[in-house]
């Protein structure tokens, strides 16, 4: 049996191993084929023979599938897995399957030191004494931001599943209120005391507001223009879930008229983000290059994971299939 990772540095810089995936067949791994459309006779010439494709961010199409009669199983490294023409897949009998539990706790993680970079920015005071400003400061100390204490705080979480869940644990062991919004609301143990509320109240009442819902249409630009002016002034926003949640141009605009107070983003638009990216300039809005899922122990717990999968698919039962 021949699996082709795609792109297999993502996962896999060389701090883990593939002995795992490996002893399922012949192994080729690829640190990287490509993130566009453009990719696609890469992933025919790399991909020829192969029964099993996985890939972490290249996509898939159509067009390589149907140049690949091997092609049976494929492979998400990751939960997101709209890199994949999964409805062409299906017509071709060819099982997508993803991986949707290996990064709950470092995607809560994330998302709260986040908001906490929010609250002290810590890594611009850290640089500002690096740069020699507090000890050629006349006071004792000094700050360049405003900072802020979260106990009694309220943090709006827009997704209740399982990362939206371990955030909201973390952020009430730090004496905030939780309001959630989610269609589906259910009562979670330890959770009993959340606020579940309609979307444009979690947008009135919070403080702070954490996206953890996948993108749909429904969800495709939730952030915008008209819900941000139902929005508290100075409210801040996190988002580690999916950059097209948010309308970036008029996020840019509530940034620079001061009615958010400030922004803390994993994730963006289009990525890797592109050079002309409004959020670039913003004022008080702090990016990082999608690296919340990215913690040893998560890619650990997601290439066990991924032999799992391809074990199960082996025996005929295959499981966290996306495409059924």
């Amino acid at each position: 049996m021949k699996i082709v990772v795609l792109d297999g540095y993502a996962l896999n810089p060389g701090d883990i191993s593939w002995e795992e995936v490996e002893a399922f067949g012949d192994l080729q791994v690829y640190d990287r084929t490509g993130y566009d459309q453009s990719s696609q006779p890469l992933v025919i010439e790399r991909a020829s023979g192969a029964d099993i494709i996985l890939t972490n961010k290249t996509p898939v199409l159509e067009e390589a599938m149907a140049l690949l009669p091997d092609l049976k199983y494929i492979g998400v490294l990751a939960t997101g897995y709209n890199i994949v023409e999964v409805e062409a897949a299906k017509k071709r009998g060819i099982i997508v399957a993803n991986i949707p539990t290996y990064g709950t706790a470092s995607v809560a993680q994330m998302a709260i030191a986040l908001m906490l970079e929010l609250c002290h920015h810590v890594g611009a005071h850290g640089n500002a004494v690096k740069n020699g400003e507090w000890s050629h400061n006349p006071d004792w100390s000094f700050w360049k931001f405003p900072l802020i204490e979260l106990e009694g705080k309220s943090l709006g979480i827009v997704g209740f599943g399982r990362i939206g869940q371990a955030t909201a644990r973390i952020a009430k062991a730090l004496g905030m209120k939780i309001l959630v919004h989610t269609p589906h609301p259910k009562e979670v143990k330890g959770l009993e005391d959340v606020h579940y509320v309609l979307l444009d109240e979690l947008f009135k009442q919070s403080d702070f507001i954490s996206l953890h819902c996948p993108l749909s249409v429904e969800t495709s630009g939730m952030i915008n223009s008209e819900s941000l002016l139902t929005m508290k002034d100075g409210v801040r926003i996190i988002n580690t879930s999916r950059g097209p949640l948010i309308v970036e141009e008029d996020l840019v605009q509530a940034l620079e008229d001061k009615k958010v107070g400030g922004v803390a983003l994993d994730v963006v638009s289009a990525e890797p983000i592109k050079k002309d990216n409004p959020l670039l300039h913003a004022p008080n809005c702090i990016i990082t290059p999608h690296i919340s899922w990215a913690p040893i122990e998560a890619r650990r717990r997601l290439m066990s994971l991924t032999a799992i999968n391809i074990r199960h698919y082996l025996k005929g039962d295959p499981i966290n299939v996306v495409n059924a």
